[in-house]
Order: C-alpha cells, then sequence, then structure tokens
C-alpha cells in the first residue's frame, strides 16, 4: 500500500492525438500537446546542430538502448512548440500503432517533456495513474510498469482503462462509452467499474480520418491548403496582405502533412456538424456554403462536404464516394458505422444489463464534440433499438471536458481517499516483479 496523500498524483493520458497530462484533483489537465514527436537520424543532426542548440527542447534518445539498435541514435523533437518548428529532414513519428505503443522510445521521451518541461517535476515524487486503452496487452502493460519504476522511479503506479475513467467522469458506474478519438473510434461496456473485454469494438474511423477526407475532398475540388511555414504575410498598407510564397525543398512529406492536417482539422471543428439524417448528395447540393479563412489569407467557401465529412462516422461506405480515398474502399465492408457498433457491443453483453447500458451510453473524445453527434446518435438508436429500451445519449456540456473526459476522470479516481489503497507501489514492484500490475490494476 501507498501512503502518499499528501503529494498529489500525476495522471497522464497518452492518446493517439494528443497527450494530456496534469496534477490529481485539477479539473483540466496542465500539458497538452501532440503525441507525434519530430524525428531526425543523427546522419542529418550533425550538420545541422549548431542551430538547434539554441531552440533547447530536443531530446537526445540514446538512454533506452535496447529499442534502437538498428536505428543509430535519433534526436526526437517533442512538444508544441519543437513541432512548430520547421527543420530539413524532419520526419514526424507516432509511438502508437493502433492505439498500442509500437515505438517505446518516443514514448519514453514525451513522458520525459510532461514532466520535466511541462510540470516541471520530479517523477520520483509523485505516483502516476496512466489511461490505457482498453485493449492493452499483458506484454504492454508489464513494458509500462517497467519503464516507470525502472527509469522514472516512481513511488507507486496505477494503470487505468480509457472507458473506465470516462464513465467515472460523468458520474457513472456502469455504462456504454464511445470514445471517438483521433486515431480510432472505440465502444467499450462498462460495468461497476470494469471493461467488459468480450465486448469492446473498435474502428479505424476517428478524427484524423475524417481530416483526411476532408483534406482529399477540398484538394479535388482544387483547394490545396498551404501549411503555416510555406509563406509569409506582408503588410503593404494598413490591413492588406500581400502572401510570398517560400519554398524548403528538404521538408519532408510526413512534415508537410502534419501541417497540412492542423489547419484541415480546424477547418473540421469549425464548420463540420453531424447531419440530422443520413446524407444524401441530391439534399445538400443546394445547401448555402460556409466561408473560412486560411491562414495565409485565401477565403474557402465549404459546402455539403460539412455534412458529408461527418457522416462518414455513421455510413462508412460514404468514403468510396471521396475522390483520392479509394485506397480505403478494401476496409470499407469490415468497418460498422456508430449505431451498429453501439447495439452490437450492447448485444455482446449480459442480458441482465443492456437495458442499463442502453439508458447511459456516453460519447467521449475530441471528435465526439462535433455539433449535432449526440442528437443524431440517439436519434438513430432509437429507430434500430429494441421498443423497451430507453435510450439515452449522455455528453458533457462542454467540448473540453468531452475532449478531456479520460483524463478528468483518471483526476477523481486519483484524488479519492479510498482510491489510495489501490496503488501499485515501488516496494511491491521490487517483491513481485512487474507481472504483479496484472493483479493490482485489473
Amino acid at each position: 500500500m501507498y501512503g502518499g496523500d499528501e503529494v498529489s498524483a500525476i495522471v497522464l493520458d497518452l492518446g493517439s492525438h494528443t497527450c494530456k497530462a496534469g496534477y490529481a484533483g485539477e479539473d483540466a489537465p496542465k500539458a497538452v500537446f501532440p503525441s507525434v514527436v519530430g524525428a531526425f537520424d543523427q546522419m542529418d543532426v550533425d550538420d545541422s546542430d549548431n542551430a538547434e542548440r539554441n531552440s533547447g527542447s530536443g531530446i537526445d534518445a540514446k538512454n533506452n538502448v535496447d529499442s534502437n539498435k538498428g536505428k543509430g541514435k535519433r534526436k526526437l523533437y517533442v512538444g508544441t512548440q519543437a513541432l512548430g518548428f520547421r527543420r530539413d529532414h524532419m520526419e514526424v513519428l507516432s509511438p502508437l500503432k493502433d492505439g498500442i505503443v509500437a515505438d517505446w522510445d518516443i514514448v519514453d521521451s514525451i513522458w520525459d517533456h510532461a514532466f520535466r518541461e511541462c510540470l516541471l517535476i520530479d517523477s520520483k515524487e509523485h505516483p502516476m495513474l496512466l489511461a490505457e486503452p482498453s485493449s492493452n496487452s499483458q506484454q504492454q502493460r508489464e513494458r509500462t510498469a517497467e519503464l516507470m519504476f525502472e527509469k522514472y522511479k516512481v513511488p507507486a503506479l496505477f494503470l487505468a482503462k480509457n472507458a473506465v475513467l470516462t464513465s467515472f467522469a460523468l458520474g457513472r458506474a456502469t455504462s456504454l462509452v464511445v470514445d471517438c478519438g483521433g486515431g480510432s473510434t472505440t465502444v467499450a461496456p462498462v460495468h461497476d467499474g470494469y471493461v467488459l473485454q468480450k465486448a469492446v469494438l473498435t474502428s479505424p474511423i476517428g478524427g484524423e480520418f475524417l481530416t483526411n477526407c476532408l483534406t482529399k475532398s477540398l484538394e479535388s475540388k482544387g483547394i490545396t491548403i498551404k501549411p503555416r511555414y510555406s509563406f509569409k504575410r506582408k503588410e503593404i498598407r494598413p490591413g492588406e496582405f500581400q502572401t510570398v510564397d517560400l519554398d524548403f525543398p528538404n521538408t519532408t512529406e510526413s512534415y508537410k502533412l502534419f501541417s497540412q492536417r492542423l489547419i484541415a482539422s480546424d477547418i473540421k471543428e469549425c464548420v463540420c456538424r453531424a447531419p440530422d439524417t443520413p446524407y444524401d448528395e441530391s439534399a445538400y447540393s443546394n445547401i448555402p456554403m460556409t466561408p473560412y479563412e486560411l491562414p495565409d489569407g485565401q477565403t474557402i467557401e465549404i459546402g455539403s462536404d460539412r455534412f458529408k465529412i461527418p457522416d462518414v462516422l455513421f455510413n462508412p461506405s460514404l468514403v468510396q464516394t471521396i475522390p483520392g480515398m479509394e485506397n480505403f474502399a478494401e476496409i470499407v465492408p469490415s468497418v460498422r458505422g456508430l449505431p451498429q457498433m453501439v447495439l452490437e457491443s450492447i448485444n455482446k453483453c449480459d442480458v441482465d444489463i443492456r437495458r442499463e447500458l442502453f439508458s447511459s451510453i456516453l460519447l467521449a473524445g475530441g471528435t465526439a464534440s462535433m455539433q449535432q453527434l449526440k442528437e443524431r446518435l440517439e436519434k438513430d438508436l432509437l429507430e434500430e433499438s429494441p421498443q423497451a429500451a430507453r435510450v439515452k445519449v449522455v455528453a458533457s456540456g462542454n467540448a473540453t471536458e468531452r475532449r478531456f473526459s479520460v483524463w478528468i476522470g483518471g483526476s477523481i479516481l486519483a484524488s479519492l481517499g479510498s482510491f489510495q489503497q489501490m496503488w501499485f507501489s515501488k516496494s511491491e514492484y521490487e517483491e513481485h516483479g512487474a507481472s504483479y500490475v496484472q493483479r493490482k490494476c485489473p
């Protein structure tokens, strides 16, 4: 048992799009930064190294020997500011693949950034609550525990499932959590604070997928999004700007995409909303256009795409009608829309709790803060669910809480008095080893 009431715990949620970190007991995370990093192979670094010394946020990835034998030494740039700065030959890499950690080196640098540069704490002094995907394997959990105890020397650790934390954030012990994140959408039933593994469903359609659809759709209409670094604006007369294009031949494709996505996802958040009825080309062809001003000063008009893109969540086969997205056509038959996933997940659960799950379907994640998403999901489910079920889709009022619901749940959990005996402490780790995490953290 770990008796650490006087030091506040740290809550970390490494999502597929952003990493959230902060102190337990607070109502929002202190640090939110992208969970992708900029990486250089060491070959390229030597010539550009002098330029980097003053930027100060490169982290040398040499501390973790086992995972990068073949890669040579890489230099990693973590955080919003370090990524916002364009560098030649810098690739943008993600540590996760399908929500599961694939590159521990990058995860290590992200944690390091969160502790040292964002929260400015010493990890030896604070217990850590980490959020993990519902589908995390035993091997992944043991690796996490090992890294936390051995490298960061944390006094205590707890791994909690995303769905459970979301459920706590909205004050439920039993619920069906629909988490629309950046990389994927997960539907997971939670009963009395435990995830029912056999009924967890995931789909690859998340916020980033929708952003890609939007980018491709705009490109097919002849609108290319210029990344922030590729131009500079000069004021010729007060209030009048002239855009000068800059050329950087050495920028990697992945960084260019990363910069374009930032803008495209903002367009998506500003103008998109889920349609009330399934999207139909003819019905939406004459809706009024919505203007959006791009960073380089050009104003674009967005019409039916405002409704078409979000409807991909409900009806994945729409992807085939978006030019440039044909390579996803083969995954479409296996991907189900949101309402189908919810129904399928509930039907895999025990008969006795289905009723309760129908009446508390929780929406969480960044993509879930799309306008009208909740209303549309509720409407579709009412049409398809059994008569006796009372369908209620719950989502917290403001977008911030929806985006950070996993983190907020972790913050609530770690600051509960009754939770303090649940920590997996360093002494227990030393006595029983990493595999004990399975017993301590269900």
